[in-house]
């Protein structure tokens, strides 16, 4: 069981003093990648130019680019809502970048009242995301939320 309070308190200590939103974005992929388990990616797609932009990210190698609307990720930034799948394989229109997911979580996030970008995890077993992840997870999201209103250097 993860203890998404430490998580939470993990991701505050990584903000603190950052001075650009990119590097936040890596080291919060490789702190989920090493710290939840049974996962086979975990990383960030930024909006850029009206579609999805891979960003950084822990796991293998990704798609690059998500039109709104396409995919987990896609319906996520489109409904403006968390996206959690047990079987990503009976999602309509999942996009598979790695055949090996079964099942992710995607949660946006927002700069200004806008969504910027998306949180994606995704696992090589089923059903592998539950209410107790996706509350603790919308936590890590609150914290890089609040370290990017402070302004620091974007990547777009």
């Amino acid at each position: 069981m993860t203890d998404y309070e430490l998580l939470s308190a993990q991701v505050q200590a990584l903000a603190e003093g950052c001075p650009w939103d990119v590097t936040l974005y890596a080291n919060v992929s490789a702190l989920l990648y090493d710290t939840l388990e049974n996962l086979n990616w975990a990383g960030f797609y930024l909006l850029r130019d009206g579609e999805l932009q891979l960003g950084p990210f822990q796991g293998k190698t990704a798609c690059m680019r998500i039109p709104v609307g396409k995919g987990v990720c896609g319906t996520a930034v489109k409904e403006e809502s968390i996206q959690r799948v047990a079987d990503v394989h009976a999602f309509p229109g999942h996009i598979a970048c790695d055949c090996a997911s079964a099942s992710e979580i995607v949660l946006p996030f927002r700069r200004g009242g806008q969504i910027i970008g998306v949180l994606d995890i995704d696992s090589p077993v089923k059903d592998r995301f539950s209410q107790e992840d996706e509350a603790g997870l919308q936590r890590v999201v609150e914290v890089v939320e609040q370290y990017l209103k402070k302004g620091f250097a974007q990547w777009n």
